[in-house]
């Protein structure tokens, strides 16, 4: 079996010897659930070494044939090329720190109780998921992985599915997720319909042989994949599971809610870039949708008392980058800052469950402050995400990302696009040090227990180096010819104008935060003083009203037309039937008393009866 196989199904084998020991120790749940990534990021590493020491050309990989009905048939088959070698590099390169990480959490967390090895199996079955996504090679099997991945979420984030919260919080995911999925298969079977085929180097081949740009079909293809991105990536409208999702434990969070899941919408546009490239304004959709959502999303973040809720609001607005580079036809762009935000997002999600576990799973800021006195390496670890986050200019791998994207925005002619970016730089400055602020600054409220440990320690520290302008210098996806470019005639001046209104913005959010939230907070509480002021509040509290909306909209009616349709004339005639067999059953479960001369008689008179019959014929 190549090294690619076993990347894909070593976390499969752990998945499964986890499922079937549920009553391993911790210790060893943890070896396994652990060491399963770690083999599985080892073998990703000679892939990659082996990737860039040679020729760089896409290969595939047959295992068997898989599905063959009708005209359908599909191959468990397994394509590498640029795009999937930095997206099994993140999934199981910060996936393993994630883990590593977890091992210390959920000890912590658990506190003896039981449930660890349940953890880790939906863990390394999440990781399977998520690797045959971005493996596959044809759209079944990316579809495959697609549901995996959202069932692996409902299931993590309702872990703790005694917490009634917990348990609607992981039923929501499923089904908003799920009206995505479905857009997503309409969108597999009109091309499907149209090619015959969804090998995916097939469709990009033969789509612009078919379909002319503009076409009415390649619209509607493009409109239905763009369906599913949305939904699993939490954007517009579908972005209102990701902030609930939070009640999962914080690994979670970090694992799939900022470093892999979210970004598959991403990989799905960037893989079939040719469908979108069909459709102009379906990309420009791509793109307005992005926009709008890290707008929404940066100011719902600045109004959140929760920590972990603020991260969700930055990935929400992070993912809306990646998709406004997208639909500037940034693609290589797009894919780079998927990378930079998968080492700072998962930093500071890994950083906030360090925190949460030494202020007694306390989430609310308010009630921490002062924590850089003790806790100093959250602390460093927390500048260094939340610097990256914010795109402090030239230290931080997040610059260099954000920075290309918003400047490829401009350079392509997306004047308002590009304004609308760099204004969310500067919310996310604003909103990312209010929460450093609030977290470590100020007076301490809360006796912090200061937490220990390599398996602590280490993935923050590793994480923390790949977050400066190590993750945003040195390391690049080997894109090559895998995406396409556009080129655009630029002006150095005009270059370097752009590179400092975007430092500026960014510097100027965090200067304000500083203002703000630092010292006794005064000027932030002049600031909402005014009832106006305590309504906006209020209003991007509850992210713009959405949830409140989509109740009014769908759930209100869809529970109103149930309890109308309960006892409609159709169900109440098919109820007969099991009525009348209940009635029977009364009458004659009264002869089964355990009296045996009632017995005898009954054989008695059943004899006589049938004897009767054959008599009379």
């Amino acid at each position: 079996m190549s090294l690619l196989a076993l990347i894909l199904f070593i976390p499969a084998l752990g998945a499964i010897i986890l499922s079937l020991q549920p009553r391993l120790t911790d210790r060893t749940a943890a070896i396994i659930g652990v060491g399963s990534i770690g083999l599985s990021a080892l073998l990703t590493f000679f892939v990659v070494i082996g990737f860039l020491t040679g020729d760089g050309q896409p290969s595939v990989k047959m295992l068997w044939h898989w599905v063959a009905a009708g005209d359908f048939s599909a191959q468990f088959s397994l394509y590498l090329d640029g795009l999937s070698v930095t997206m099994i590099s993140v999934i199981t390169g910060v996936g393993f720190l994630i883990h590593l990480f977890a091992s210390w959490y959920m000890t912590e967390e658990l506190e003896g109780g039981r449930g660890f090895t349940r953890f880790f199996a939906y863990m390394n079955l999440f990781v399977f998921s998520m690797l045959l996504l971005v493996l596959g090679n044809n759209l079944f099997l990316l579809y495959m992985g697609w549901e995996g991945v959202g069932l692996c979420s409902y299931l993590l984030i309702g872990y703790h599915y005694k917490d009634h919260a917990n348990a609607w919080a992981a039923f929501k995911a499923f089904i908003v997720t799920r009206t995505g999925d479905v857009f997503l298969a309409i969108g597999m079977f009109i091309l499907f319909a149209t090619f015959g085929t969804l090998n995916i180097d097939t469709l990009l081949t033969q789509a612009p042989q078919v379909w002319a740009e503009g076409d009415t079909m390649a619209i509607l293809a493009a409109l239905m994949l763009l369906g599913g991105a949305v939904g699993k990536s939490a954007q517009l409208p579908l972005q209102t599971w990701l902030p609930d999702a939070m009640a999962g434990p914080t690994p979670v969070s970090a694992l799939i809610h900022a470093a892999t899941m979210v970004t598959a919408g991403v990989y799905l546009i960037a893989r079939t870039h040719g469908i979108f490239e069909l459709a102009p304004g379906v990309l420009e959709l791509v793109a307005v949708v992005g926009t709008l959502t890290l707008l929404l999303a940066g100011f719902a973040a600045l109004a959140q008392p929760d920590i972990k809720r603020v991260l969700a609001y930055s990935t929400m607005s992070q993912i809306g980058y990646m998709f406004l580079a997208l639909g500037v036809q940034a693609w290589d762009a797009a894919i780079f800052h998927l990378m930079t935000h998968a080492f700072f997002k998962a930093l500071l999600f890994l950083t906030s469950g360090s925190v949460i576990i030494a202020c007694h799973h306390e989430q609310d800021m308010f009630r921490m402050g002062g924590l850089r006195k003790t806790l100093k390496l959250p602390y460093v670890c927390f500048l260094i995400g939340g610097a990256s986050l914010a795109a402090l200019p030239l230290i931080t791998a997040g610059y260099f990302s954000k920075d290309t994207i918003l400047e490829l925005t401009f350079l392509h002619g997306h004047e308002a696009l590009w304004l609308a970016g760099v204004t969310g730089s500067f919310l996310t400055g604003l909103y990312t040090f209010r929460m450093i602020f609030l977290t470590f600054h100020g007076e301490e409220q809360i006796k912090p227990q200061v937490p220990s440990g390599i398996t602590h320690s280490l993935p923050l520290i590793v994480l923390a180096v790949l977050s400066t302008f190590v993750g945003g210098v040195l390391l690049h996806p080997p894109l090559g010819d895998v995406l396409p470019t556009v080129d655009v005639e630029h002006d150095t001046l005009v270059i370097a104008a752009l590179i400092l209104v975007t430092g500026i913005l960014s510097l100027a959010g965090i200067a304000l935060a500083a203002v703000l939230f630092l010292g006794q907070r005064k000027p932030a509480q002049l600031v909402v003083a005014s009832s106006e002021a305590r309504a906006l509040r209020h209003y991007w509290y509850i992210a713009w009203g959405f949830d409140w909306l989509y109740d009014r909209l769908f759930v209100r009616p869809w529970n109103a037309l149930s309890r109308l349709l309960r006892n409609d004339t159709i169900d109440s005639g098919i109820n007969t039937i099991p009525r009348i067999a209940l009635a029977t059953n009364k009458r004659l479960v009264v002869t089964e008393n355990g009296n045996l001369r009632w017995y005898a008689v009954g054989l008695f008179a059943g004899g006589t009866l049938l004897l009767l019959a054959l008599v009379l014929g």
